[in-house]
């Protein structure tokens, strides 16, 4: 079973044009769609198509929209009521796979909801495989939300805590890896950019082009404890990083419909293949076929797994040393599967070294806006339920 968790969720609209995006202009939609959105949501959804146990933790109330769209994909969740609508973003694509986004806020989360998420994650969390904490932090929250909860997460449940997996940016990020840190991810997805900015450095364009500096700067994350760190690099692939080595992977080329969620599909491919003991390189593998596979599909549909192609995936081993690195063209036919890196160096003590140095600039995960006014919550918490199955029905 994987958790996955997302603070701010959202409905996302997907308008795709006919032609360039003219700024002034009245221009003709070619198609719409609507999506639930948000990234710990597409990861569940992208889970659920592949047929992979999910269950996706999210606030916002029993008859919004988000939750109507996840009953109709038939994904599992529990929501946490908050009384204020879940934010919309518009997503805006042109013929040659160029996007434009426009994310809001979100509503802002109160104490008391954000503690009855914590309680729901926490109850949730027991006998889970995964953990995956994904998306920007809306109004409310502290910054280090994220590692606080992981840390009550661990302190609950101990060595029987699920590994934990970080998929967000700027400050969020940043907080849960600083020094101090109770518990590390035992992966995290960040870009090129995103990278560059862990490590207070100016060179993201630099790291998204070349594999291998991206596996060099990532290097330096694994050796400070995180587990594993897993780098999408757009046109050029991934790389990921582990206690037992480096791997750069690239898909044959795809027709891009659209890049949103297509990072959030890649990490839902390591996790299904961490989760059944693969390899890191075939974790790798399978996560750029999931990723590529969500590229070549409209708006934010996650793929199943009958619709990713792992066998035009070509993964290069990164060695230490500069020189002509090994290459695996193709999968192997079977192999007995293992525990992966992550799983020895989730127990390492956090902080025996500082994971980052702190940026002198954050980028914000989400353009800036104006949080929305929260909506009145439930005067008595929510108990921890039974989450909700298809037609939202509790069984």
């Amino acid at each position: 079973m994987i958790i996955t968790v997302t603070l701010n969720p959202s409905v996302d609209r997907t308008v795709d044009l006919s032609g360039p995006l003219a700024r002034g202009r009245v221009q003709r939609a070619h198609a719409t769609r609507q999506d639930p959105g948000g990234k710990g949501i597409n990861i569940s959804r992208a889970l659920a198509a592949g047929g992979a146990a999910t269950v996706a933790i999210a606030p916002g109330d029993d008859t919004d929209p988000l939750f109507a769209g996840l009953d109709a994909a038939g994904v599992r969740y529990d929501n946490v009521s908050t009384g204020a609508a879940i934010r919309t973003n518009i997503t805006v694509t042109e013929p040659d796979g160029t996007t434009t986004k426009i994310n809001e806020p979100g509503p802002a989360l109160d104490e008391g909801t954000v503690e009855r998420i914590v309680e729901r994650i926490v109850s949730r969390a027991a006998g889970a495989s995964w953990l995956v904490f994904a998306g920007s932090v809306p109004p409310g929250p502290a910054q280090d939300v994220y590692a606080v909860i992981a840390s009550r997460v661990r302190g609950a449940l101990g060595a029987a805590a699920p590994s934990y997996a970080l998929d967000t940016s700027g400050a969020p990020l940043t907080e849960a890896l600083a020094p101090g840190a109770i518990v590390l991810p035992d992966v995290i997805k960040p870009n090129g950019h995103e990278l560059a900015q862990l490590l207070g450095r100016e060179d993201g364009d630099a790291l998204e082009a070349d594999p291998r500096a991206a596996a060099d700067a990532a290097r330096i994350l694994v050796e400070r404890g995180v587990g594993a760190v897993l780098c999408t690099l757009g046109g050029h692939g991934a790389v990921l990083v582990t206690a037992d080595g480096a791997w750069h992977a690239v898909h044959e080329p795809v027709t891009v419909r659209s890049t949103v969620g297509a990072g959030d599909s890649a990490l839902t491919g390591y996790l299904v293949a961490a989760e059944r003991g693969d390899t890191p390189s075939e974790c790798l593998r399978h996560a750029v076929a999931h990723g590529s596979a969500a590229a070549a599909l409209p708006g934010t549909q996650m793929p199943s797994a009958a619709q990713t192609t792992p066998d035009a995936v070509r993964v290069t081993e990164l060695g230490p040393c500069a020189g002509f690195p090994q290459v695996s063209h193709t999968p192997p036919a079977s192999h007995t599967p293992r525990g992966t890196a992550h799983d020895a160096a989730r127990h390492r003590a956090a902080a025996t070294q500082p994971a980052v140095k702190q940026p002198a600039t954050t980028r914000p995960a989400d353009p800036p806006g104006t949080a929305s006014a929260p909506g009145p919550a439930d005067a008595a918490p929510d108990a921890p339920g039974p989450d909700r199955g298809p037609a939202g029905l509790r069984p």
